[in-house]
């Protein structure tokens, strides 16, 4: 007994010390108490154009103003942002920011949840506002992010947070807003992990989609029995997912290939659920079907190499372009966690590869908003929205160009300082070897 209670011990002093060791030391910012003005920038609005040497007035954190040599309150603060370029703060899709520190230490890992039914959990609940990542990210204009839970064929719930909190109480903006689902797979693959046969794989898939299926089934079942009025023992699960059967929750598919995505569309289709298609490497391959449905599009794979050995070097990089070409209506995201803070490059590059530069813009600001509910808040630099803000002296789009100045979240000024900023300042100052 006495080992156990030491090895215990030593085991909760070790989470205890990996704990401390993610916690950042950047303090949220303040909540605004006065006025803020930003001279003489140049506006990427989002919704109404670029405007040149434009001033924007905020307050109580929100917009108040947009125009040219604005009247400044007396007891405002005026910031002259001369050449520089002032942008709706950055929001991410699919990540897993805050859930996930270090890959290789198990403690720090909370997106996988038990089991491969899980509906009823929500990111937020395990959201660790104190991560070192997330200091990192805010450095390259991303202020908010969409945390999913992933693993299990029903993952959970995703929730929106800002990212400047003390707790995820304080981060959480939207929660519960959509339940996530991994597709089954629809093919076979022939690889070295792959011990299983082409006819083991489809009966595979096959009950995997069955399940799924039945998944949909109790689910509808337990909504009309509860709209019923019936006297039904509450089951967690379902609970989760009446949102979906209600209008009130998003179905976020996360699939790749074709014919997943046919797939996930059919069976949506027959339940009339609000479908977002997340990842879609394939999307562009149904490009006028996806418009002509209105099937909103996160698309996930914006860097990479080919899927496919008759793939275009550069679908990854073009595949924006021709979505936005068929009209399909669609955001780029970045998955995963610490690599998310290049979202904004991301769609950098999709410019590089015939995307429209407002678009792409769009793409990873207002369209994220409209998908999750939130547009009339965030996404945008108009008048009555929240005053979440970046301001670069450079195009934020642009690796070589974007230098962030200032941040703002709900009109509270943020840190741009992280981790990688304290290691940068610390060996700027080591002396240099003497011979």
């Amino acid at each position: 007994m006495k080992l156990l209670n030491k090895a215990l011990t030593a085991a909760l002093l070790s989470a205890c010390a990996v704990t401390q060791s993610v916690a950042h030391d950047e303090v949220p910012g303040k909540k605004q108490a006065q006025p803020i003005v930003l001279q003489n920038g140049t506006l990427h609005t989002v919704t109404k154009g670029v405007l040149s040497q434009t001033d924007l007035l905020f307050a109580d954190g929100k917009i108040v103003a947009i125009g040219q040599d604005l009247a400044v309150p007396a007891d405002a603060q005026a910031i002259d942002i001369s050449g520089q370029h002032v942008y709706p703060g950055v929001i991410a899709m699919d990540t897993t920011l805050g859930l996930n520190e270090i890959e290789a230490v198990r403690a720090t890992r909370d997106a996988d949840e038990v089991g491969d039914v899980t509906p009823e959990v929500a990111g937020h609940i395990a959201f660790n506002a104190d991560s070192e990542v997330i200091p990192t990210v805010r450095y390259n204009g991303v202020a908010y992010a969409q945390v999913v839970p992933e693993g299990g064929m029903v993952s959970g719930q995703s929730s929106l947070m800002q990212l400047d909190g003390w707790n995820w109480q304080d981060a959480l903006v939207a929660a519960e807003e959509g339940v996530h689902i991994n597709w089954p797979r629809t093919y076979v693959v022939d690889t070295w992990w792959e011990r299983r046969s082409a006819e083991e794989q489809r009966k595979a898939n096959a009950e995997a989609l069955q399940k799924l299926k039945q998944v949909f089934a109790d689910a509808k079942a337990y909504y009309d029995a509860k709209r019923a009025g019936r006297d039904i023992p509450e089951d967690q699960r379902w609970e989760a997912m009446i949102g979906l059967f209600d209008d009130s929750k998003r179905l976020y598919v996360h699939a790749q290939d074709k014919r997943q995505l046919e797939q996930a569309i059919e069976v949506s289709q027959s339940y009339g659920f609000d479908l977002v298609l997340v990842g879609a490497y394939d999307a562009w391959r149904i490009a006028d079907k996806l418009a002509e449905l209105q099937i909103p599009v996160v698309f996930g794979s914006p860097f990479g190499l080919p899927m496919r050995e008759d793939d275009g070097y550069d679908q990854a990089f073009s595949t924006p372009a021709r979505l936005a070409e068929a009209g399909v209506n669609f955001a780029i995201a970045y998955p995963g966690y610490w690599d998310v803070r290049n979202l904004p490059f991301a769609a950098g590059n999709a410019v590089a590869y015939g995307l429209d530069a407002q678009q792409a813009l769009k793409a990873i600001t207002l369209k994220p908003a409209e998908f999750m509910g939130v547009a009339d808040k965030l996404g945008s630099l108009e008048e009555g929205k929240q005053a979440s803000i970046v301001v670069s002296k450079g195009d934020l789009l642009d690796p070589m160009g974007q230098s962030l100045t200032h941040m703002f979240i709900n009109g509270r000024a943020v840190s741009l300082e992280s981790r990688h900023t304290e290691l940068y300042n610390k060996y700027q100052q080591k002396p240099a070897r003497s011979e």
